[in-house]
């Protein structure tokens, strides 16, 4: 019955995906969902795109290992990052009204900050995206008990996902996500509730969790461990906001006041449902020790979906993994078509001026099914974990992108020189750290960061020193 019900779902959701798509007229549509979104879809879009298969396989299997400790990344550096993008990014992005992140960065900078960039957004989509397939492998697997291999598995849900997101890009996205956002919480909720029993309570799991350790949250202070403990915060807090993902849900919205207010409310409600898959797995330490045991060192992520299958009845398991294919597929349908879009505009759109809104729409399309073809592949012969392909996904970002978004929204002086400074200077440092000293009392992506700073701000002082006046932003 479980099987069954999921590829019933399966095939409505996407079934429901494709009819959404017959609305999709032109790419402001594709791309943005023809920029009228209301407040409840927006919410759920930013909810459902982030609560992906690290929430509920990565998150917890990472917590069991090493506690609070090691998933500041996420979710508490990934929810942190769409409360800023509300507060901060959200109304001056959604004021210059552009069609994709790589469009500021050309008004801002010039085309070959343009290009740079949106090559380091695409790049860091491919570990993002990589990582919600191997999850859908896995999910398939393990609901047909073994007769649909991982590999089958991965091919059948990024094929169908590509589908819909190919025909109905953000439109069909934002609406499918928006379902998937209710059957994520009910789901949730009411397997939380359903474990709690055998588990012996709320109270009796979070005590057991603090007398062993788990939620201690801050490092010790020793050098090392705060700045590798800022890092892994700030690369997803920082390096989440340049993305084409966050940036879709701002400008899809119908007013910038609901582009701020979904963005902040989009994360609380991430950060408070994200401790329920980790409230999950640590209930299999009680319920099942055995269990934990058998998978804690092989592959902790199937923790959490083996106790689902042992100690749930049938109508919760149905209710589990609804929600967690809700969740991936959500999240998977946005980190497939948010790189395709910028690429399209911002890569190949620069080298044919003339092509018609038409035609990129079709280009939209290609690059989609490509993209899908590439991820997949990658998700075939990674055998990094869930959590880790998705928190590394962003290193790229946040010494790249996040600088010029930040300075270019916020300081006057901030000119092409400084951007492009900051992009080369930033990727060299990171990039020289991750091959030379891995290893370094300061991480990469941290050397990175403040290499990036130092771009923007001498690049910028040297073009005003050098043209003789006071740079302002270049609009074009």
């Amino acid at each position: 019955m479980l099987l069954w019900f999921v590829i019933g779902y399966w095939a409505i959701s996407v079934l429901i995906g494709l009819i959404v798509a017959l609305r999709v007229r032109n790419t402001a549509d594709y791309a943005a969902a023809g920029h009228r979104m209301p407040m409840y879809v927006v919410t759920a879009t930013v909810f459902a795109t982030w609560f992906g298969s690290e929430t509920v396989l990565g998150i917890p299997a990472t917590f069991l290992k090493e506690g609070l400790h090691g998933v500041v990344a996420d979710p508490f550096g990934s929810s942190l990052c769409l409360v800023l993008v509300g507060l901060f990014f959200a109304r001056p992005l959604y004021r210059r009204k552009l069609l994709t992140i790589g469009d500021f960065y050309r008004r801002q900078y010039g085309r070959s900050v343009e290009i740079l960039v949106t090559l380091c957004i695409v790049i860091s989509y491919l570990g993002w995206v990589a990582a919600q397939i191997k999850a859908l492998g896995l999910v398939f697997n393990v609901v047909s008990d073994g007769a649909m291999s991982k590999a089958v598995g991965m091919w059948v849900g990024a094929t169908t996902v590509m589908v819909y997101t190919l025909f109905g890009g953000m439109l069909s996205v934002a609406i499918t996500d928006f379902i998937q956002m209710i059957i994520i919480m009910l789901g949730m909720i009411y397997i939380g509730w359903d474990l709690s029993g055998p588990a012996g309570g709320v109270v009796a799991v979070v005590h057991q969790a603090a007398q062993q350790g788990k939620l201690s949250f801050w490092p010790s202070l020793h050098w090392g461990e705060v700045l590798a403990f800022f890092t892994a915060w700030i690369t997803m807090m920082l390096g989440s906001i340049p993305q084409q993902d966050v940036f879709q849900r701002v400008t899809s919205s119908d007013t910038e006041v609901t582009a701020r207010n979904a963005s902040v409310l989009g994360g609380v409600l991430y950060f408070l449902f994200a401790f329920i898959p980790i409230f999950l797995a640590y209930s299999a330490t009680r319920i099942d020790p055995a269990l934990v045991a058998r998978y804690l060192d092989s592959d902790s992520q199937l923790i959490l979906p083996q106790l689902i299958l042992h100690h749930a009845p049938q109508f919760a398991q149905i209710m589990f993994f609804g929600a967690l294919l809700s969740a991936i597929k959500s999240c998977a349908s946005a980190t497939l078509l948010a790189p395709s879009v910028t690429f399209a505009e911002n890569i190949v759109r620069g080298f044919y001026p003339t092509m018609t809104d038409r035609q990129l729409l079709t280009v939209m399309r290609w690059v989609v099914f490509l993209f899908t073809l590439l991820v997949t592949e990658i998700a075939l012969n990674s055998q990094a974990s869930i959590f880790s392909m998705v928190e590394n996904a962003y290193q790229v970002t946040l010494v790249a992108a996040f600088v010029p978004l930040a300075f270019g929204v916020y300081w006057k002086r901030a000119t092409p020189w400084g951007g492009l400074a900051s992009v080369l200077l930033g990727t060299g440092v990171w990039l020289s750290g991750e091959f030379l000293t891995p290893d370094a009392l300061v991480p990469p992506q941290l050397a990175g960061l403040m290499a990036s700073l130092v771009g923007m701000v001498g690049g910028s002082w040297l073009e005003c020193r050098y043209k003789g006046v006071q740079m302002r932003p270049s609009v074009r």
